[in-house]
């Protein structure tokens, strides 16, 4: 009868070891699984991230341009003030204005309907539109409609008016 015990004790301690060997294979089969999952996961992550670092890449680069363009701009902009500024201390406009107003008003206004094109044109508006009423001149005016501004005459001397067609 103890070779019974002994054997139904071998055959536990065996089944045990059993049991515990087919435990650990599907514990660390289910751990694999979801190490892969989560391996998977991640290298997307990872391809989603070097993605994005290279779009960022483009993007600065594209920026640097822009602000390269800009600061361009922004100093012809810049000395074109310098060059406004320079040519008004040059004038009296008091003293023009009392010679000649009617051609002072010509100038001013066709400055303004310079400028108004450029803000026009600079919004995106590609339409020829009319001048608003407040920039149309009135017909009995002298005035110049082009300005100064690509002329190579730059005199300001309004006793002596040059005729330039409208545009």
């Amino acid at each position: 009868m103890l070779k019974v015990y002994a054997l139904i004790m071998l055959l536990g301690i065996l089944g045990g070891v059993g049991y515990a060997a087919k435990y650990y294979y599907d514990t660390t089969q289910n751990t694999i699984a979801t190490l892969r999952e989560n391996n998977a996961q991640l290298e997307v992550a990872v391809d989603t991230a070097q993605a994005s670092v290279e779009a960022l890449q483009g993007d600065i680069a594209k920026m640097a341009s822009l602000n390269k363009t800009l600061q361009e701009d922004l100093q012809k902009a810049e000395a074109y003030g310098d060059e406004l500024r320079g040519k008004l201390s040059k004038l009296n406009l008091v003293v023009e204005a009392l010679k000649d107003s009617k051609v002072l008003e010509g100038k001013m206004n066709g400055a303004t309907a310079n400028l108004w094109r450029d803000f026009m044109g600079g919004t995106g508006n590609t339409n020829e539109y009319p001048l608003p009423s407040w920039l149309q001149q009135s017909t009995a005016g002298a005035g110049d409609q082009n300005s100064n501004q690509d002329r190579e005459n730059t005199n300001t001397d309004s006793s002596t008016p040059e005729a330039t067609p409208a545009q």
